[in-house]
This record gives C-alpha cells, sequence and structure tokens, in this order.
C-alpha cells in the first residue's frame, strides 16, 4: 500500500466550505430577483437549503459546487442556508422553508435527498407561484416542482465491478486472500439501497463466489459510527475493499482503511481524491460520481434553452453526466485487468446491454434477498 501513500494529490477542492454542527446562513453578494444583463442573458436569484452542513465532501458539496460555478459564470446569485442534519435541526426544516418561500425574494428554491420531499410538498402547495427543485427524489408530482434523479444503480454496478475484480487480484498490494468487499450505507432506504443493488449486482457479475459486508450508520453526520463499522468489517471480514455511501458518515470508514493499513476506500457522490486529507486520500482508489452539481447546471441550461421542467420527474445517468466514475489519480495504479472490467461494465451500461436492477419502486425488495445472500 506504500505506493499509494506516497500519492501527491494534484487538484484541489473548487469549492469554499462551510462547517458547522449548527445552522448557519452564507449570503452572497446580490440577493435582487431575477434581472437580465446583455451578457448572460437571465439572472436567476436562488436559495439553496441544506438540510444537513457544508462541508460533507460529497452530496452537499456537490451541489454547492455547481451554485458556485453558476455564480462565477454570472448566471444566478444564491444563498445556502445550513438547516442541520440532527433531530432537533429537523424539527425547523419545514419552518425555513415556509420562512424563504414567504419572503418572495427567491426565483428557485433549492432542496435535496430523500428527507424533504414531505416538508416541500405543503409549502410547495402553499405558494403555487413559487418554484422549486429537489433532487435525489422519486415522490410525487407537483406543477411547481422539478424532482431530479439519478440513475444510482448503473454507478454502482460500475463500482462494484471495480470492488469485487480488485478482491480478486492479490497481486496488488493489500489485497488479501478473501473475496469481501464492504458497503457502509447511510440510511437503509430506496436510494441507498438502489446504490447498493448495483453494487451487488456488478460484484456477482465478476465473481459470484464475492461477499458483500453491508452495514447502515442510519445519518449522514456520524464519521464515527462510520469508522466503526469499516473496522468491524475490515476486522470481523477482512474486507479489503470499502465503499462509503454515506456522506460525511462514509468519510469514518475511509479513515478505518487508513489506519488499519488493510483495506482501500471509494468514494462517492465527489471526487473525495481531492477533498479528503492526503492520507485519507492516499488509500482513495476512485469515487463513484453522483454528480449533483452538475445536474443544478443542466437546468439552467435548459432554462437558458427554453426548456422548463416543472412538475416533471427528471432522470439523469450516465449518458447525460449525471453519474460517473473518477477515472484518473489513483485509479490509475490499479491493475490493467481491474480497470479493463470497469471500461466494460461501463459500456454495457452505456450501451443499455444489461439492464441493472433498483431499489427505486421495487415492490419485491429484491435488493434485501440479494443483500442477504451474499453476506460474508
Amino acid at each position: 500500500m506504500k505506493k499509494l501513500l506516497s500519492v501527491i494529490l494534484a487538484s484541489a477542492l473548487v469549492v469554499s466550505m462551510v462547517a458547522g454542527c449548527s445552522s448557519s446562513k452564507t449570503e452572497t453578494k446580490d440577493e435582487t430577483k431575477t434581472e437580465k444583463t446583455e451578457t448572460t442573458g437571465t439572472v436567476y436569484n436562488v436559495c439553496n437549503l441544506v438540510n444537513g452542513n457544508l462541508g460533507d465532501k460529497s452530496f452537499f458539496d456537490s451541489a454547492e459546487a455547481g451554485l458556485k460555478q453558476l455564480q462565477d459564470d454570472g448566471r444566478i446569485t444564491y444563498t445556502t442556508i445550513e438547516m442541520g442534519g440532527s433531530s432537533e435541526d429537523q424539527a425547523k426544516w419545514q419552518s425555513y422553508l415556509e420562512e424563504v418561500s414567504a419572503s418572495g425574494e427567491y426565483d428557485i428554491i433549492i432542496c435535496g435527498t430523500y428527507q424533504m420531499p414531505d416538508y416541500l410538498k405543503a409549502v410547495a402547495e402553499a405558494y403555487p407561484d413559487q418554484k422549486y427543485i429537489i433532487y435525489d427524489d422519486t415522490s410525487y408530482a407537483q406543477d411547481n416542482v422539478l424532482h431530479i434523479s439519478y440513475k444510482q444503480n448503473d454507478l454502482g454496478f460500475i463500482i462494484g465491478t471495480l470492488a469485487a475484480a480488485l478482491t480478486t487480484d492479490t497481486s496488488f498490494e493489500g489485497i488479501n486472500e478473501g473475496k469481501v468487499v464492504g458497503f457502509v450505507g447511510g440510511v437503509d432506504s430506496p436510494v441507498i439501497n438502489d446504490f447498493l443493488y448495483g453494487f451487488l449486482t456488478g460484484a456477482q457479475a465478476v465473481d459470484p463466489e464475492v461477499k458483500v459486508d453491508t452495514r447502515y450508520v442510519g445519518n449522514y453526520i456520524d464519521p464515527a459510527k462510520g469508522k466503526e463499522l469499516a473496522e468491524a468489517m475490515i476486522n470481523d471480514n477482512n474486507c479489503d475493499v470499502i465503499w462509503g455511501v454515506a456522506g460525511n458518515s462514509g468519510n469514518g470508514a475511509a479513515e478505518a482503511c487508513q489506519e488499519s493499513g488493510k483495506a482501500y476506500f471509494i468514494g462517492v457522490d465527489s471526487d473525495q481524491e481531492t477533498t479528503l486529507s492526503p492520507e485519507l486520500a492516499a488509500v482513495t482508489l476512485t469515487s463513484g460520481l453522483k454528480n449533483v452539481g452538475q445536474s443544478l447546471i443542466w437546468v439552467f441550461d435548459e432554462l437558458d434553452a427554453g426548456n422548463e421542467h416543472w412538475g416533471e420527474f427528471v432522470e439523469l445517468g450516465i449518458n447525460e453526466g449525471g453519474v460517473g466514475i473518477v477515472t484518473d489519480k489513483n485509479f490509475q495504479t490499479l491493475p490493467d485487468a481491474v480497470k479493463d472490467a470497469v471500461t466494460a461494465a461501463e459500456e454495457s451500461v452505456i450501451a443499455g446491454e444489461i439492464d441493472v436492477p433498483t431499489a427505486i419502486g421495487d415492490e419485491t425488495n429484491g435488493v434485501v434477498t440479494l443483500r442477504d445472500s451474499m453476506k460474508p
């Protein structure tokens, strides 16, 4: 593993992140409602409600990076409000939504994750003229809401292919004789299990003997718990590759991999090699990207082109840039056979040659059956 520990990271985080345990508000330089400029067209005033905190180095930071790029390009002004992610904070999410909606200041209000639809539904009904975007949601349609979802099952298939191909290749430093990989999820929920379903399917396609140790933190804000779960995976079942799909909680799994010296980490949502410390980045092989920020840029591209999607469900996959995988930096140190397996998996998904099962709307709960059958 020494060769990875010596990796020098060549890129830096493109957004300035605000971390903290309590709710906070980050103001941008202009809060003027929609204006016109000769060079950029419509400039939208946007409010970004984070049901957690920035600094997760994955999901929320990805959304923030996309909005910052839009502002830097002169296409929006925006305010980000960090609402906090604890149970105490959650009790205030509705009031935040109501407050920003009632203010009439914003052209578009953005929120995300599976936890927000019920809060948004009532507010969107009360303010029918207000436009909303909710990402990572497939709940119910409303005329003034654009719902964005991602094909994280396809992404999971590619990452599962990588993990299984690597755990079976003992020529790579640090890979043991066992065929066990790990999945640290945030919450046992349809979206997280959609990642998992693809991951399990991809691993099984590589080698039916590969086992997957699946554990859930129960939230996205507890890296200590994520670390504890990953340590158990490594110590109890000799997991040598672990995918953290749990926001900031998942970063604890990276710590467990690095401190043990026996396992490698795979990041999620953002390119975590560029956001984690050099020590943790050195054991991070790649990241499965859920390009939340890019999907928000896509929305404003569509608006500028005259295409409005209010009241619609939009699903973005590999072809649309909604999901993807990091293939530079540490990924390039992997054995050629592993990289080739990843490329083949990605090409098969893009070509539609494989239909990856999804946990979204899966009444048969097939992901649970497969998860249980692949336990070590």
